[in-house]
């Protein structure tokens, strides 16, 4: 074939493979077989292996993915991102309606009501109708590159109908049969799982190998325009109709409602069916319809007045507790979890629940064989939050925490000030499991392939009883280990092998020192320039560094004196690894961070962080702290001893975290 005929050719296997996309992931009306369409596909990648200068960024042969990236560049959004105001009752919605009619004085309003996807924003630009970027939401003004993985997402399209420079906005999201299909995979190869479909979702799309995000099966719905040089269309409803008509996939449920009356009936509708869908959605957006009203309203510094976001109440749902399991933190820190009978809960089956610690127990009087409610608000982990005491037989039994630890049968302490009972043995088999299961982590030692279950297997096989024993790990013990093959096996000791030149501050987050999160180890890296000058600083060097307080320096000191501290230091300097501090790269910084553009409130008693220790970490990490509870508060992180805020928080439906929940996010 000459280079003129497969030309023509290429572009007309480009023109069926898209329109056959566009039926199967967009229309869900397939008109070929996946035979056809492989064999095609097969075609028009030999032709553009033959004649690669026809080969274009818009082409369906580029969506397998393509090479890794080093890290993803930053991008700013012209026209920002911005977040929505939120609704959580009807009073709410109202008082939104109220305010709209206020503001304007057109007498015929109606709303765009759209099912609020629980994915993760991203914008995507085309000039001349071609994908250009496409990138995160970030902070909504500045967001991330992700361009080569959006275009592994089958139904964005990488060539819309017309020639238009804009850009869209949607959200990108994991079906629920695609979840539970990689957890299963990643479960069975030793990997962590991911706690739901948006952080699967998320942490797809930050993949800077495509090929990885090629394989998730992602979705995306849009919903607005952005920047648009074609001019205005009269409503918000035809926009949508002109993104279908442009080959986007606009959400099916979304509706026009004449009134307020017929909003809150969509949503109560959805309310009771959101588990029939086949995606998770976490509430409601209601738009102001007409753009002259929209343009009219305006935007307030964060949200637009023409825009609200309904939030489904937290669900509850009653079981029976048959029993109470213990586990053994990296810290030491004995955690109670309720074991229940399987229960429906926000579309998943609920069999354990979180009872914090002993003080909680006795407080709710919780006793085995009792009748629970158990709650689960947002994506947070279930809780145990009251017994129905009118179903009691008299045969329930109550819980006592037992005095020694169930790990390795040292006594238990409870250290002053503090609720959680701990282990204080160094040497319990707990603290070196889930000291090394941190150790390896994304924010640590970030050693790919090395999840929380080959790490068990690693103790169980008497391979590991340090960190450092996990550097002289050999090929042959690990080949002994189930589901780990020949590749397997040498790409984990290469990511164990390249974990060695981390910069300074992720050893230091690794090791685990108590009070030391993320920014703290960011801190002392920069500081203190290589391990030596740390371990031999006093406390003076210490609360001399500005956001080290007293309490975390103290901790360091007493961490770093301990002899077989010493011994560890020494150890893993010896195997190679970098003990000094390289400064911070792109990859060290984490735009979609669990409180990136969030508002958080603190109350209560905090066990591991100081008030001004968690706000300081919380504000690195994108979020801002305010002192009291309102409908724009997305989460409130509860100690011991909440109080009021706590009651406020849970009337208005705000998400509601204990420490331990936020320990991990800042983690």
């Amino acid at each position: 074939m000459d280079k003129e005929t497969a030309e023509k050719r290429i572009q007309t296997l480009r023109d069926e493979l898209n329109q056959y996309n566009y039926e199967y992931h967009v229309l869900d009306n397939p008109s070929v077989s996946d035979y056809e369409y492989d064999t095609k596909m097969k075609e028009l990648q030999d032709l553009e292996a033959e004649y690669p200068d026809l080969l274009t960024p818009d082409s369906p042969s580029q969506r397998v993915g393509g090479k890794p990236l080093d890290s993803f560049q930053k991008v700013q959004h012209n026209i920002p991102m911005l977040s929505l105001g939120n609704a959580f009752n009807e009073q709410d919605l109202r008082d939104f309606d109220r305010r709209v009619r206020e503001g304007t004085d057109a007498k015929n309003i109606n709303y765009v009501c759209e099912l609020k996807i629980d994915g993760l924003a991203i914008s995507l630009r085309y000039i001349d109708g071609i994908l250009e970027r496409g990138a995160t939401r970030g902070d909504g003004r500045t967001g991330e590159d992700i361009t080569q993985n959006l275009k592994t997402v089958r139904s964005i399209p990488l060539k819309i109908s017309e020639n238009q420079t804009i850009e869209v906005r949607g959200e990108a999201f994991m079906p629920v049969k695609s979840f539970k299909a990689l957890n299963e995979a990643r479960e069975a190869e030793g990997k962590d799982v991911f706690a739901n479909p948006r952080n699967a979702a998320a942490g797809s799309l930050r993949q800077l190998d495509p090929k990885i995000a090629a394989k998730r099966n992602l979705d995306i719905f849009v919903y607005s325009v952005g920047e648009w040089e074609a001019g205005e269309l009269a409503s918000h409803s035809e926009r949508l109709s002109y993104l279908k008509q442009l080959g986007f996939k606009v959400n099916p449920e979304t509706k026009t409602c004449k009134n307020i009356d017929e909003v809150i009936a969509y949503i109560q509708y959805w309310t009771e069916h959101r588990p029939e869908l086949s995606y998770e959605i976490d509430g409601i957006v209601i738009k102001v319809n007409q753009m002259d009203i929209q343009e009219e309203l305006g935007f307030t510094a964060k949200s637009p007045r023409w825009a609200i976001a309904y939030k489904f109440p937290a669900e509850e749902a009653t079981t029976t507790l048959r029993d109470i399991e213990l586990s053994v933190g990296r810290t030491g820190a004995v955690t109670p979890t309720a074991l229940l009978d399987p229960v429906q809960l926000a579309g998943t089956t609920v069999q354990r629940a979180s009872l914090h610690n002993e003080d909680l127990i006795r407080e709710k009087d919780i006793r085995i064989g009792d009748t629970v409610v158990i709650k689960k608000a947002g994506d947070i982990i279930p809780e145990v939050v009251r017994v129905d005491v009118d179903r009691r037989s008299g045969h329930e039994e109550p819980f006592h925490m037992p005095t020694h630890c169930p790990e390795c049968g040292s006594e238990l302490v409870r250290l002053e000030e503090e609720v959680a009972l701990r282990c204080i043995n160094p040497n319990c088999p707990a603290h070196l499991r889930e000291g090394l299961i941190h150790f390896v982590s994304r924010n640590a030692m970030n050693i790919d392939g090395l999840g929380e279950k080959v790490i068990k297997q690693l103790f169980e096989h008497d391979l590991v009883h340090t960190i450092a024993d996990l550097y002289k790990l050999q090929k042959e013990e690990l080949l002994k280990l189930e589901r780990m093959g020949e590749k397997s096996v040498s790409n984990l000791l290469t990511a164990i092998e390249n974990s060695k030149e981390n910069s300074l501050e992720r050893l230091l987050f690794g090791l685990g020192i108590r009070y030391v999160g993320n920014k703290a180890a960011q801190t002392l890296a920069e500081n203190f320039k290589e391990m030596d000058s740390l371990v031999e600083a006093n406390m003076d060097d210490l609360i001399a560094i500005q956001d080290i307080g007293e309490k975390v320096a103290d901790s360091i000191v007493r961490y770093f004196e301990k002899p077989q501290v010493q011994s560890l230091i020494k150890e893993l300097r010896d195997l190679g690894l970098n003990m000094e501090y390289k400064g911070l790269t792109e990859e060290d910084i984490d735009t979609e961070s669990p409180f990136s553009g969030k508002t958080i409130v603190l109350t209560g008693k905090l066990e591991q962080y100081s008030r001004s220790e968690a706000k300081k970490q919380i504000t690195a990490l994108g979020g801002t702290v305010t002192s009291s509870v309102s409908k724009n508060t997305d989460i409130l992180i509860a100690g011991e001893d909440a109080g009021s805020k706590f009651d406020k928080a849970q009337e208005l439906g705000v998400t509601i975290w204990n420490e331990q929940q936020m320990v991990d996010a800042l983690s």
